[in-house]
């Protein structure tokens, strides 16, 4: 479908057109992986020497990780435990706190809710003339981008509107507005943005700067796959200094952004969080209006629940499908608008972040007598809590697997050198976790012999965390270390629980 590639272009697009890494975004979101070029191909299953089989605190000591460590594999038909490291040690779960999330929303709001936008008139439309107030009504939509934007303006003009006498309002409002996900993280990071009623591309604006002789050509735009108009509602400047390299203000509306000239180079782009989405929607509907030869004025905000007849409308994928994308491409927005929506939903009214993700604990621990904490629906936040029994026992949970193996990622086996290991004899369905200095991963195997068994895997080591975050770098000295041995134990566990006929 059209929409979901204009959709993932705004995942993926970023990431090519990155000139440093200094400038990638940091390891809390993964967006969608491509293919290396020139990629070797996969290679077999390696033979097993026969060896005596290490113990799992053997291992654990083995891949040198600081903090906490802790897992649990348990089968899914009669809940055995079949191997336990602090089970029972509660950590942030970063990422996989998603796949809770998602849980969470299908049974709040049901696999095929859709959001939808609106665009509303509170006025007779005369001779091709609204007589009143256009309205452009945001349903919550995570995965909204600019090219939907484009065909509702598409279908207003085919709807013969050509001119509106009063008002351009937006209505944002339709879930609790959240400033930030995560106010500890740095300012300039895109997976860290507003959430809204009214969202778009993710809640992000692509930055790109070119070197033109001793100065720099900037450029602010609403990309997606088709078009990119550029916008006002954020606007950046280049100062002469070295740190910090970005700076943020907020300006009645406008996101006013500085950059670091020395941290430039010859050119490169980057993502920057939204904080006024509806607003930054509002003008990238207008633009598009003005191109359509339909004139109307300076969006403005309306609080109060928009009435009027329905014009034109846009309505999402089902929700299992938003899910989906969610669990694989770990969007954060994606995640707190399906949280709160389902919150609101649960509770009849709109709830904040804080008292949503409460709520959302409320649930889980009633769903699967279990004690967990949570402070928003992405993991982003790392003073959220669950230990991996807990969390096993919430993947165990009386039709729990039947909704959320299915949108769950496919986890690959890599041998040591990080190859993809072909025909590997057990599947994984899984969600994975990143922060600095934590590294998470929850899900479903299916094991050579054809048993069924849920697993929690939780590494953290939070006084590195805190440290790393005084050196106000996205990915502090030591991080990539870190996360890379906890995957590579990861893998070492996933392989021996996949392969193993003796648990």
């Amino acid at each position: 479908m059209k929409h979901l590639l204009s959709r993932r272009y705004v995942l993926t697009g970023a990431v090519s057109a990155l000139a440093t890494a200094s400038f990638a975004d940091a390891p809390l979101v993964s967006l969608r992986p491509t293919a290396r070029p020139g990629a070797p191909a996969e290679t077999p299953i390696p033979p097993i020497r026969p060896q005596a089989r290490l113990s799992a605190r053997e291992l654990i000591a083995r891949a040198g990780l600081g903090g906490t460590v802790g897992f649990v594999v348990a089968d899914t038909q009669t809940g055995e435990i079949l191997e336990e490291v602090d089970g029972d040690i509660a950590v942030p779960p970063a990422s996989v706190t998603k796949a809770v999330t998602a849980l969470y929303a299908l049974e709040a709001l049901g696999p095929d809710y859709r959001f939808e936008t609106r665009v509303l008139a509170d006025g007779p439309i005369v001779n091709g003339v609204l007589q009143g107030n256009l309205i452009l009504a945001g349903g919550g939509d995570p995965h909204l981008v600019t090219d939907q934007l484009a065909t509702l303006v598409d279908q207003l003009k085919n709807a013969g509107l050509k001119e509106v006498t009063g008002e351009f309002r937006i209505w944002g409002d339709a879930i609790a507005r959240v400033d930030e996900i995560d106010d500890t993280q740095l300012d300039y990071l895109g997976y860290n943005p507003t959430v809204a009623g009214l969202n778009l591309n993710f809640n992000r604006v692509h930055f790109e700067w070119k070197r033109a002789g001793e100065n720099y050509t900037v450029a602010l735009d609403a990309r997606s796959e088709t078009h990119r108009p550029p916008v006002t509602t954020a606007r950046m400047r280049i100062v002469d200094r070295t740190t910090p390299v970005y700076t943020y203000a907020d300006s009645n509306g406008v996101d006013n952004w500085t950059v670091a000239r020395r941290a430039l180079g010859s050119g490169g782009s980057r993502w920057l969080p939204v904080r006024y989405p509806a607003l930054y929607a509002g003008e990238v509907f207008q633009t598009f209006a003005r191109t359509a030869g339909i004139v109307l004025p300076k969006p403005v905000l309306m609080t109060q629940i928009p009435q009027g007849d329905v014009i034109t409308a846009f309505k999402s994928d089902p929700l299992r499908e938003i899910l989906r994308d969610m669990l694989r491409f770990s969007t954060n927005l994606t995640a707190e608008v399906t949280g709160l929506a389902a919150t609101a939903a649960r509770a009849d009214q709109k709830r904040g972040l804080r008292t949503s993700a409460f709520g959302m604990t409320r649930w889980a621990a009633d769903r699967a007598e279990i004690d967990p904490q949570f402070v928003d629906h992405s993991g982003l936040g790392d003073q959220s809590r669950i230990a991996a029994g807990d969390m096993v026992r919430l993947l165990n949970a009386r039709d729990v697997a039947r909704q959320l193996k299915p949108i769950l990622k496919p986890i690959a086996m890599l041998d040591d050198d990080r190859e993809r290991i072909r025909d590997f004899p057990a599947t994984i369905n899984a969600k994975t976790g990143t922060l600095n200095f934590v590294s998470s991963l929850a899900g479903y195997i299916t094991t050579q012999g054809g048993r069924e068994l849920a697993f929690a895997f939780f590494a953290a080591d939070m006084d590195a965390r805190e440290k790393g975050k005084l050196s106000a770098d996205e990915q502090p000295p030591g991080a990539g270390s870190y996360n890379g041995k906890a995957k590579r134990l990861q893998q070492v566990l996933l392989q021996r629980w996949g392969r193993a006929a003796d648990l």
